[in-house]
């Protein structure tokens, strides 16, 4: 194999696949990186087994060969390569070895063979559908949040995506939960996603998508099945399977009877809460809102350290409570939502609270309460 490309184009393919691999790994092969040069392009592969990135981009190839060469070495050399500058990959003709030359600067990379390299089989796909990186992108970042690192629930370990019927139409609905919080994003279902089934997809493949839907102009095309998903989005394909079980009936935990309706600004609730909180001791971290007419007083004590209040002018004109939320959690939501205002929906201090998103009607959170 023998291939010129530019740095600035290798640098970002190998920036969307060399994340894939992980730093620590028992079996060699899954810390390289496939490259396959063929016609005017260079193919690179990376996979951990349960996800896989493949990313092709423009290469003068000289001659056309494949080889798998240390992921996150590579990955290194060239982000420090200077800008601007050409890079050739070449492989030695017995093949246990490629260098890597830019300039008067050339690196010698052990390899091992194409052969070895797994291949994440991807099946046949019963589903496909197009969405908007946009709309992707608000599907996952409103929901991601909110899923559990508790490996024992591991059908909590990444979001639950599905179809419903929802005031007689079709939405597409993202939903993640840790069993303290939910949140809930939907949008109108595209075509093609009609009687998909319900999958979750992990929390890794959720946080390499992310990255990915940054550009607002590119269209990201979904294909799924039962056990894996595909997404294409510009010359990435991300490959994945998913978490194999039952995500729990999250509609059970979304309270349709609180009636105190609470409005408060977002901000000042935010910056409100971020100051309360520095009493807080880490393991607890409850901030305690005392909640009556026109205004709420949020408090923290800590036996430790002190104790800290601040009141806030807000919209309220139900009967006086008191409720406490882990303030981590309230920040979290109000990180996502997007309008200058909070509606929080309660009903009493010990059942869950409703927190809207006013300038977005698709998206809902449910905050469980903590005992102060």
């Amino acid at each position: 194999m023998r291939v010129i490309l530019e740095r600035s184009n290798l640098l970002k393919s190998l920036n969307h696949v060399h994340r894939v691999v992980e730093r620590r790994n028992t079996i060699p092969i899954l810390s390289n990186v496939l490259l396959s040069a063929d016609g005017a392009s260079l193919e690179m592969k990376a996979t951990d087994l349960d996800l896989e990135v493949t990313e092709a981009t423009a290469a003068k190839v000289e001659q056309a060969g494949a080889t798998t060469v240390p992921a996150h070495l590579l990955y290194d050399i060239v982000r420090k390569l200077p800008d601007g500058a050409e890079v050739m990959l070449k492989t030695d003709e017995d093949g246990n070895a490629m260098s890597v030359i830019s300039g008067r600067s050339s690196f010698r990379l052990q390899c091992l063979p194409q052969s070895d390299f797994p291949e994440l089989s991807a099946g046949s796909f019963s589903h496909i559908f197009r969405l908007e990186s946009a709309a992707m992108k608000g599907l996952i970042e409103k929901t991601q949040f909110a899923i559990s690192t508790e490996e024992t629930r591991y059908y909590l370990n990444g979001i639950y995506f599905h179809a419903i019927e929802s005031g007689g139409k079709l939405k597409l609905r993202s939903v993640a939960t840790d069993g303290h919080r939910l949140a809930r994003a939907e949008m109108d279902a595209p075509a093609g996603s009609e009687g998909m089934p319900g999958i979750i997809i992990p929390r890794k493949t959720v946080s390499e998508l992310q990255k990915l839907v940054d550009d607002p102009d590119v269209a990201v095309t979904t294909e799924l099945s039962d056990t894996k998903i595909r997404f294409t989005i510009g010359s990435v394909v991300l490959t994945s399977k998913l978490i194999d079980g039952t995500f729990p009936d999250y509609q059970r935990v979304i309270p349709t009877g609180n009636d105190k309706k609470l409005v408060i600004d977002r901000e000042s609730f935010a910056r409100a809460v971020d100051r309360v909180s520095t009493i807080s001791s880490e393991r607890g971290r409850a901030v305690k809102l005392s909640i009556s007419e026109g205004q709420v007083t949020l408090a923290v004590n800590n036996p430790d350290s002190g104790s800290a209040t601040e009141e806030l002018a807000a919209d309220y004109s139900s009967d006086p409570i008191e409720i406490g939320f882990n303030a981590k959690y309230l920040l979290d939501v109000a990180a996502q939502l997007s309008g200058s205002e909070a509606r929080f929906m309660l009903a009493d201090a010990g059942s869950p609270t409703l927190i809207h998103d006013m300038s977005d009607e698709d998206a809902l959170y449910v905050l469980m309460p903590m005992r102060v």
